[in-house]
């Protein structure tokens, strides 16, 4: 069997899992009951944030994030049920690794059964609860909001900017809103806390490391948490990353990550979003220095490497792009962008033929990527596998994905087939896209007469 062939059968097995264990995972529900949405406001009563949390002990022990409750000075949690009930006190708050363990109102609440983060393996499956933040309504003072859940599968346990610090990567999206919410196994039984979320990164804090503190019975007030906070740099971090993704306001998220970084220049996670940040600004150079300097603080930071691979691929710099994609793929084996930009990245060095075993773990994984079916296209094209890319091409146009490359090689597969009309039809199509290209205008009108 070639080297090819095995990897058909190893793609083929992860959707046999997956559609195997989908099933039974789905067939009862998760208890919304004990899901909730947070809502936090400032001394003036003004809402800092939304998040979402989960009880984990029937006399009201909750379990979320750290980052929704900065700036915060109340807490409210909102069930599904319309139930409104106050946070009265933190009994644990952990900014390292993002989680906080809080205290309701005292009484009796339903509550989700906690799991083993530990027996995770690759591919799977996973469930996310949590309160997206679009579908939040605040009227007269009543907050309502909706439980939604997703559904994914692991792709690893990693660490991301810290070497000890491992997160659960999972295809299980994470909205807006979800920081916080449960991610389950297919048990539901809780293995995770949704701390991070994006395309196809999402990232959760695995339930061991709260175990440890869910029986504490002293706490602090949001008051206390607020001093504590004046300087940390954790909540400066955190108070940026929000300043950046949730308000969209570059500059002032620059602001907080250069505070963090005057006082710790070593802060991974500041250096990395102060790159983000940068390159929302269109300052390329600078967001390169950045992620450089990232990389030198953690050079197995899976994102950092990448997101630096696809900087220097744009540049031309394709051997230091490999070399980087490669990194970020070695630290985390199931990264999908990563496994896409190397296919990318091979085919512009003439290798299509090794492209081709990682884009194709690449749909595997994420079978609605489409720029991993436009790279499976080059990778064929070149390989004079001309049917197979033009369904690759088809598949990603169906996508949404519109290159003008891909009609030229549309174009000349058709031409090749001596299907003229459909042949013209792709000249049209870059013509209208690029209605001064001559060559496309010299290509029209020597195409044979189409009867």
């Amino acid at each position: 069997m070639n080297f090819v062939n095995q990897k058909n059968v190893v793609f083929a097995s992860i959707f046999l899992i997956l559609f195997g264990w989908l099933s039974p995972a789905i067939s009862y529900e998760v208890n919304k009951s004990a899901v909730v949405l947070l809502v936090a406001k400032n001394k003036a009563g003004k809402t800092v944030g939304t998040g979402s949390g989960f009880v984990i002990q029937p006399e009201g022990t909750l379990t979320t994030n750290y980052h929704v409750l900065v700036d915060a000075y109340s807490v409210k949690a909102y069930f599904q049920n319309g139930n409104q009930v106050d946070v009265t006190g933190i009994y644990k708050i952990d900014r390292k690794k993002d989680f906080a363990i809080l205290k309701l109102t005292e009484g009796t609440y339903s509550t989700l059964e906690l799991g083993k983060s530990s027996n995770l393996h690759d591919y799977d499956y996973t469930s996310s609860l949590g309160y997206l933040s679009e579908n939040v309504k605040e009227n007269n003072g009543k907050i309502e909001g909706i439980v939604v859940q997703t559904y994914g599968f692991v792709l690893g346990l990693h660490p991301q900017a810290y070497p000890d610090t491992p997160f659960i990567y999972t295809t299980t999206a994470f909205g807006p809103g979800f920081s916080g919410g449960p991610l389950v196994d297919r048990n539901n039984k809780v293995v995770g806390i949704a701390t991070i979320g994006g395309k196809s990164i999402n990232l959760a804090i695995p339930i061991k490391h709260i175990k440890p503190f869910i029986q504490k019975t002293t706490t602090f007030s949001f008051r206390e948490l607020l001093q504590q906070d004046k300087n940390s740099k954790e909540a400066m971090y955190y108070r940026g990353n929000f300043y950046l993704n949730g308000l969209g306001d570059p500059n002032k998220a620059i602001d907080e990550f250069e505070k963090v970084l005057a006082q710790d220049p070593n802060f991974t996670l500041a250096r990395y979003d102060l790159a983000a940040a940068y390159n929302d600004l269109g300052m390329e150079d600078e967001a390169i220095r950045q992620y450089e300097k990232t990389i030198t603080l953690q050079p197995n930071f899976p994102e950092a490497l990448s997101n630096l691979g696809g900087y220097y691929f744009r540049s031309g710099k394709i051997e230091r792009a490999k070399n980087l994609f490669e990194k970020a793929i070695k630290a985390y084996p199931n990264f999908i962008q990563a496994l896409s930009n190397l296919g990318a990245v091979l085919n512009k060095l003439g290798q299509p033929e090794e492209a081709i075993p990682h884009l194709k773990k690449t749909l595997a994984l994420n079978p609605e990527f489409a720029i991993a079916y436009f790279n499976l296209g080059n990778s064929q094209f070149a390989m004079n596998r001309f049917g197979e890319a033009q369904k690759s091409y088809e598949r990603s146009l169906e996508m949404g994905l519109d290159f003008l490359s891909m009609h030229w090689k549309l174009y000349e597969i058709h031409l090749k087939k001596k299907e003229y009309k459909k042949a013209k039809k792709e000249l049209k199509t870059i013509l209208d896209m690029d209605p001064l290209n001559d060559d496309a205008k010299k290509k029209l009108f020597s195409l044979p007469a189409i009867h």
